[in-house]
């Protein structure tokens, strides 16, 4: 079946992928299992919930909630009669919500709890355009239509819905400034889903935990839509407090996930093994030689000699299993999308045989444009483009896209679109370039480059995860643009000194050519969050925002220069 829109693509998983455990969610502290059935019902009642409010379509309507089934039944359900959804981050203040719910038009909200209704509440009456707002935590889900379960997705005979229709605006996370809302239709949804399922082969027997905010692009739809559509059990972790623990019970074959989750595991495996004592720190950091040896020769397609192969085999038995039980002990799929994944950590799952694969999109793309795959797996690139897509390199080292996944443009900025998509071309502000087995690199964001005094162009991103694959480094901004040379403001981790972060500087400097290296560094004393307006709810820094918090630390480090 040709999926085009997303009752569509209800309707298909009803016909090909009817389960008894489309769906795990834990409650009063027992995973129990959501059928394709009853998900069907409680979407078909809530978009019957939906009509009775008046919602019609086109209409907006919010979602502000934490991840949980509930969103994704709320989600269908606003598409399903032809309504727009708007999800927002649960993390995002009241004040910076407010603005965007008035921005949508939305009509109504879905919210999680009282906390997330008292965000939308301060803005007083007449602040926004919200008519209604529901709570799951208070309200739970209306109950299944007379006639109880129903096998059946929501009739849309009534409100026929095309690939053309409005389905959803996400508004962007704003790293460069004031957050926009991205348009993306039914049929860029559907056909990001296809495309995504010729490169990643998921099947039915597949368990896929759920911990990435489903507000963004990334865990949406290639953490829902595309699992769904693929017959995948879908289970919802608890928070991400409780992920370790989610890991452990659930024992999922897939994860997506951002790369600090990642740096995150090999970090807690290091320094537990310093924790441990000189014996076992002394067989984690041989281990880790012996995986970032294979991983190099695996990724440069060398072959492996005999030693190597036996020195592997034990660093299996006494580490990498140990690595790979913290994930849940029997991941076959490992992604990683939202921020560059370090090199060195790629090199080192791939040595450790727990590959990831890195992919690459944005929200204009409704996810991913490209990724590694099992067939053509390349650390340190984002992986080959999916098939039925368009991309080439500007002559700036622009990447352009075209194709079914681009946007319809900016929510109500006629100009900001026209500045991004010229003839259908998507101009996505990231710098990169196209190897011979159509593997996209990405080496830095247009805007973010970094030119010296001295006319040398610095790409800052590979450096900032160069520092941030220390345990010592919990955060990294490099700067220098217009100065005589690059300096870097640094985040220390719980416990770290000066002096060991000083040694992680040395280290990356040995590996950057001589303008690129950091000749100065500060560290910074307060955390870099989301409530202090400093990072996104997708956890990226805000470039601009963090170098005029820290004015005076950055004017310290050029100083005499």
């Amino acid at each position: 079946m040709d999926v085009k829109t997303a009752p569509e693509l209800l309707r298909y998983v009803l016909e090909t992928h009817k389960k008894p455990d489309a769906f795990l969610v834990r409650r009063a502290g027992v995973w129990t299992r959501v059928s394709t059935e009853e998900y069907a019902s409680h979407i078909a009642a809530v978009a019957a919930w939906l009509k009775e409010r008046g919602v019609a379509r086109g209409d907006r309507v919010a979602i502000l909630s934490e991840s949980r089934y509930e969103w994704v039944v709320a989600d269908m359900a606003i598409l399903s009669i032809g309504a727009v959804s708007v999800p927002f981050y649960a993390t995002l203040p009241a004040g910076q919500i407010v603005p965007l719910v008035a921005d949508s038009g939305a009509i109504g909200a879905f919210v999680s709890n009282r906390e997330q209704q008292d965000k939308l509440a301060t803005a007083g009456p007449g602040g926004t355009t919200l008519r209604w707002i529901y709570a799951f935590d208070e309200d739970g889900l209306p109950a299944p239509l007379a006639g109880g379960t129903r096998a059946s997705a929501p009739s849309s005979a009534a409100i026929p819905i095309g690939p053309d229709d409005l389905a959803t605006i996400i508004y962007t996370s704003g790293t460069t400034g004031t957050p926009k809302g991205v348009m993306l239709t039914h049929g860029n949804i559907a056909a990001e889903v296809q495309l995504s399922l010729q490169s990643m082969k998921i099947a039915s027997d597949d368990l896929y935990l759920s911990f990435l905010p489903l507000s963004h692009v990334f865990e949406r739809v290639s953490g829902f839509y595309t699992m769904f559509y693929a017959g995948a059990t879908i289970a919802y972790a608890e928070s991400f407090e409780r992920l370790a623990t989610n890991l452990r019970e659930i024992h999922p074959t897939i994860i997506l996930a951002v790369p600090r989750l990642y740096e995150k595991v090999l970090a807690r495996a290091r320094e537990t093994a310093a924790g441990s004592g000189g014996f076992t720190r002394s067989i984690f950091e041989w281990a880790y030689r012996v995986a970032m040896e294979w991983g190099e020769r695996r990724n440069a397609g060398r072959g492996i000699p005999p030693l190597l192969a036996l020195q592997h085999a034990i660093a299996g038995a006494l580490v990498y299993k140990k690595i790979a039980s913290g994930m849940g002990g029997r991941t076959r799929l490992r992604v990683s999308g939202g921020a560059p994944l370090n090199r060195d950590v790629g090199l080192f799952y791939l040595g450790a045989g727990l590959p990831i694969h890195e992919g690459y999109g944005l929200t204009e793309t409704s996810s991913a444009i490209s990724v590694n795959t099992f067939e053509m797996h390349r650390v340190g690139t984002v992986g080959p483009i999916l098939n039925g897509l368009e991309v080439r390199i500007a002559e700036d080292g622009e990447i352009l896209v075209r194709g079914p996944v681009i946007m319809m443009g900016y929510w109500q900025k006629p100009e900001d679109t026209s500045a991004v998509l010229e003839n259908g071309w998507l101009h996505t502000g990231d710098i990169g370039e196209i190897d011979t087995d159509r593997c996209l690199r990405i080496t830095d964001r247009k805007k973010d480059l970094l030119v010296t005094s001295g006319g040398k162009k610095v790409a800052p991103q590979p450096i900032e995860a160069a520092l941030k694959s220390s345990p010592r480094i919990a955060e990294a901004l490099v700067v220098g643009d217009g100065q005589k040379y690059i300096a870097a403001l640094i985040l220390p981790a719980p416990g770290a000194t000066r002096d060991g972060i000083a040694e992680d500087v040395e280290r990356v400097n040995g590996s950057l050519a001589q303008f690129e290296r950091i000749k100065r560094f500060e560290l910074i004393p307060d955390d870099m969050t989301i409530e202090n307006g400093l990072m996104t709810p997708s956890l990226k820094l805000k470039r601009k925002a963090v170098i005029a918090h820290h004015r005076e630390l950055v004017a310290r480090l050029f100083q005499g220069a």
